[in-house]
């Protein structure tokens, strides 16, 4: 009886329409609560006139009954939101408390639950302020759940909108998520969202001695795949430790190819503010390796670059990093840069190297241009090296055909969408 009446409210609390488009925009939203969320939507409109994506969240008729008497986990963050007739949007978590489902905790990646946390800061245990829930924290020294933390749960929620890029640490946070299931018998179902970077895959596959939490996988840069996708492809390949598979179910999106554009209606981390940042990303972030700033530290992270040292001649755009919201401590803080400004480049479907070759040529010393970080984020050493050699960005891009190739084979075996 006491599902009769929980599956009757859902019919009438969550209405399976999607607001969401090609051409939702929102700029800078920041994200703590469900009337946040509410009051940021209030400026979307719905300009989709056909092919509507309805994605994996408000598909509630395929993983409510998934979930009945059970108790659940859920992995989630601002961006795990599900979309209403009125062009707003609620919260996964906000929603399922609501409707009385016995949620026992938060799982938190990197940037926590309601996603405030600057890259790389330590996000801690706690409770949400709001639900009342635990929140166990995936970032830090815990990236993996152990099995206290996944004691009494029955099935693990995963719904995160991802970026698509190798370096971005939500697929490493679903990687750990998987195994630490699939070790203890639980099951996991992916409310899987578009990937407004997949329609296209680029850069070097990592190399296993350089694996690490921004990479994890022999996979490029830019994978092409939505987080379902992914999942697929992390347990058909036997990625996970002992080569374990999880118990795996993916609520696909309905209505979406890889060629619609997908705009995200709320940003995915502190520093990817709007759909130029997301575009940019998987080029730009190679400088997060380097002494260039990216952008941290102002309104257009990822959208402009810029150091003290490079030619103040040939590159002419200044600024300078401030502390902000999305960056306690940026690179250069309160220093003068010179860059570029990509606020109005091109939309691009590849990784352009010109920029970090550029800024690599025009630097005051090479010798501390890159840092540690680099071939962490690279995949491999090769790529510092052949900048250093001199290649040009069509000759070290050509170097990554072999490789590309061969993952887009394997890739072709897990995707859901055309």
């Amino acid at each position: 009886m006491g599902f009769n009446i929980f599956k009757n409210t859902v019919l009438l609390f969550v209405l399976v329409i999607i607001s969401c488009s090609s051409k939702v925009k929102a700029e800078n939203p920041k994200i703590s609560t469900s009337d946040t969320l509410n009051k940021q939507a209030d400026s979307v409109k719905n300009t989709t006139t056909l092919n509507k994506i309805i994605v994996g969240a408000n598909q509630t008729e395929n993983y409510l009954p998934l979930i009945e008497g059970k108790s659940i986990g859920i992995v989630a963050n601002q961006t795990s939101v599900i979309f209403k007739k009125d062009e707003t949007f609620s919260h996964l978590v906000d929603s399922l408390v609501s409707l009385k489902v016995n949620i026992k905790r938060v799982f938190a990646p990197e940037h926590g639950f309601r996603g405030q946390a600057d890259a790389g800061e330590v996000v801690k245990d706690g409770v949400d302020t709001k639900t009342n829930l635990p929140i166990v924290s995936l970032y830090g020294k815990n990236k993996k759940p152990s099995a206290t933390q996944l004691k009494g749960i029955d099935l693990i929620i995963f719904d995160i909108q991802d970026v698509g890029t190798r370096f971005y640490t939500y697929i490493s946070s679903l990687h750990y998520v998987m195994e630490a299931c699939a070790e203890q018998n639980i099951p996991v179902v992916i409310l899987d969202r578009p990937n407004p970077n997949g329609s296209y895959i680029d850069g070097p596959v990592l190399e296993k001695a350089n694996k690490s939490f921004v990479g994890m996988h022999p996979i490029p840069v830019v994978h092409g795949m939505s987080i379902g996708e992914y999942a697929k492809m992390i347990n058909g390949e036997k990625w996970l430790e002992n080569g374990l598979q999880c118990g795996l179910t993916v609520i696909s999106n309905k209505n979406y190819n890889r060629n619609l554009s997908y705009s995200l209606p709320i940003k995915p981390s502190p520093n990817l503010p709007n759909d130029q940042s997301i575009n940019l990303y998987p080029s730009l972030c190679f400088f997060e390796g380097t002494n260039v700033n990216a952008g941290r530290g102002t309104e257009k992270q990822f959208q402009v670059f810029g150091s003290p040292f490079l030619n103040k001649e040939k590159f002419t755009f200044k600024y300078t990093p401030v502390a902000n919201a999305g960056s306690k401590y940026p690179k250069h803080q309160n220093k003068l840069c010179y860059g570029k400004d990509l606020t109005e480049a091109k939309t691009i479907d590849y990784i352009n190297l010109s920029w970090l070759i550029e800024a690599y040529q025009n630097t005051s010393s090479k010798k501390d241009f890159f840092n540690n970080f680099f071939i962490k984020l690279a995949g491999t050493s090769k790529l510092q090296e052949q900048i250093e050699l001199g290649l040009s960005a069509e000759a070290i891009k050509a170097s990554w055909k072999d490789g590309l190739d061969s993952f887009e084979k394997t890739r072709s075996n897990y995707l859901l969408y055309p």
